[in-house]
């Protein structure tokens, strides 16, 4: 990406959580008191909560247009002057009256003159909002201002990689994201894990306080089944950095201001620590499908409520790791487990293969028939079970990094490494032929992803398209958010189980991350009590010392992806505005429509 012309280094960034009610007026005054409380901080850019203008609750569609406001009116015309008053730039979130008699809800960015510097209408809506408000109908626009680059997305936007991915390709360096969450998820992963995986800085503002009329609390939680607590606001804005690095958080409860000095350049370097520079290695002749209308994902015949399955981080590495590993899949496979993910290359030496290409070629034949041997001395009842991993294999005359998914017969399916890495230059070459595969086993759809592919929000999406329930995920942890981060929001984000293998570094280990079968809102939950949380999965994760970590995951959970009332993760991905993510060159605009 080229760099700006704007030479910015700190900027002082701050986010500002509050409640808000059903009087527009005091909301008004409220948004204008927080303005102030935060102009003492002295900063640069200032971001407030989604719907800071009314709650989002409304008698029908007739009611949420008048409480709606206009660009021109008293409510905004007064955001606009405090951001002049302070010399700030201020993102402010309302629903807004259009002239088609519609409301969208919509961020705006006023500049430290009181000038509106761009607006972006929120893209995916959550729940009743269906019901009242318009989608954006163009992508939101990257604005240029003497701060940085600065992009803006609304909550639900943000729980689905699309909205955000696309405006960080379009060259945005600070995504300024207003909430207005109940969910302890976002803060625990939505918002700082599209900070790390676009490498850019994320600046999020939620609501604290009831989130519907104080008056309806207690009839709507008797009829939800959702807890009081849970119907208002979760707090924790939050900004954090490009490494996922939260630079600064405020409480669950109460009215806070934080603030964070960042560094803008930051957002311009999109090398991983290996020197893998992951927008320029992206596939964007993969992803053609993100930008494309398609039906709910068609599942297989056969899939199952319960699977064992494990990691097993071999203690030895190179050849003496095909001994050690086959003897720890013997281990598992008497204990009925049905699906064993080693790491990457874990018959070489983790993060680098050094060794002959000859000598690679025939070490992963050699683990190939090893694995596939000790498979079939299990002899016991029930489904045979399986061995997923990374080897080296030639594909067309050509040696590729590939995932393999071995049986007792040998190879049952391969996946070529996606995406270039700095790591196996040589291995991971991007060809034509390249593209998502999977396998229908009696357990479910199984997809293998390799090494880093994991870290390109793409990838998965397009494994989740596919139908697919289980992720088989070969790799080796290099950065902090992979783990603690990138594997939990892959799987809340799209509602897959992964089975995450990987050597232990000081990045982090093994994960096995599946899901809750309760996950709709306002349907009855009977196998968890509601704790607000929605998407986030069950976390198994592996200790520092290697060995065998199993657990069982839900296959079948995979196949409602149904969050709320006419929101579906896959089908109410915003398709039509996704020509960020399969166009290349990239594109970036300096405004959108207002």
């Amino acid at each position: 990406m080229s760099a700006s012309k704007i030479e910015v280094k700190k900027v002082r960034v701050a986010a500002v959580q509050f409640a808000a009610g059903s009087d527009v007026e005091a909301n008004l005054a409220t948004c204008l008191r927080m303005l102030d409380l935060a102009a003492k901080e002295r900063p640069d850019l200032v971001v407030l909560p989604e719907f800071a203008n009314h709650l989002s609750w409304y008698d029908d569609k007739a009611h949420c247009h008048r409480v709606s406001v206009t660009l021109a009116g008293p409510f905004l015309t007064a955001i606009a002057a405090k951001a002049k008053e302070h010399g700030m730039h201020v993102v402010v979130n309302c629903t807004v009256q259009r002239d088609d008699a519609t409301a969208t809800g919509t961020s705006l960015l006023y500049g430290p003159t009181g000038v509106l510097l761009g607006a972006s209408d929120k893209q995916v809506l959550m729940g009743h909002e269906n019901d009242f408000l318009a989608r954006a109908v163009s992508h939101g626009p990257v604005i240029e201002t003497a701060i940085g680059r600065i992009g803006l997305y609304a909550c639900m936007d943000g729980v689905i990689a699309e909205t955000p991915r696309g405006l960080a390709l379009r060259g945005a360096q600070i995504l300024c994201n207003s909430l207005n969450s109940f969910a302890p998820d976002e803060a625990e992963l939505h918002v700082p894990v599209r900070a790390a995986e676009n490498r850019v800085f994320v600046v999020a503002a939620n609501k604290v306080g009831p989130l519907i009329p104080e008056a309806l609390l207690a009839p709507v939680s008797a009829a939800t089944q959702i807890p009081l607590e849970f119907l208002s606001g979760a707090g924790e804005s939050q900004i954090v950095a490009p490494d996922g690095a939260v630079l600064a958080k405020a409480p669950k409860l109460g009215e806070a201001v934080v603030v964070a000095d960042i560094d803008v350049a930051q957002a311009d370097d999109k090398r991983r620590l290996n020197g893998t520079d992951v927008f320029k290695s992206r596939r964007p002749e993969l992803y053609i499908d993100l930008a494309a209308p398609r039906p709910t994902a068609t599942f297989g015949a056969r899939v199952a409520d319960d699977v064992a399955v494990a990691v097993y981080a071999p203690r030895v590495s190179g050849a003496d790791a095909i001994v050690d590993a086959t003897a720890a899949i013997v281990t598992a496979a008497a204990s009925e487990v049905k699906l064993i993910v080693l790491p990457e290359l874990f018959c070489f030496d983790g993060a680098t293969v050094a060794v002959s290409l000859d000598t690679a070629r025939a070490r992963s034949r050699e683990a190939v028939s090893a694995i596939a041997s000790a498979l079939a001395s299990y002899t016991g009842p029930g489904l045979q079970p399986v061995v997923a991993t990374s080897l080296l294999a030639d594909i067309d005359g050509h040696p590729r990094h590939v995932g393999v998914l071995i049986g007792k017969g040998g190879v049952l399916l391969t996946q070529p490494q996606l995406h270039a890495t700095a790591r196996h230059s040589a291995w991971t070459a991007p060809r034509a032929a390249d593209g998502i595969r999977s396998l229908d086993l009696p357990i479910g759809r199984i997809a293998l992803v390799v090494g880093d592919d994991a870290a390109y929000p793409e990838t998965m999406r397009l494994v989740a398209m596919r139908g697919v329930e289980i992720v088989a995920l070969p790799f080796h942890a290099q950065e902090r958010w992979e783990t603690a981060l990138g594997i939990p929001e892959r799987a809340a984000e799209n509602r897959v189980c992964i089975v995450a293998a990987t050597r232990p570094t000081d990045a982090g280990t093994s994960v096995i991350a599946t899901l809750w079968r309760d996950f709709t809102l306002m349907t009855p939950w009977a196998t968890r009590p509601f704790d607000g949380r929605i998407t986030a999965p069950r976390l198994v994760r592996a200790s520092r010392e290697t060995g065998l970590v199993g657990s069982t995951i839900h296959p079948s959970h995979a196949r409602n992806k149904v969050v709320s009332h006419r929101t579906h993760l896959i089908d109410d991905r915003p398709w039509p505005l996704a020509s960020a993510l399969v166009n290349a060159p990239r594109e970036r605009t300096a405004a959108g429509p207002l």
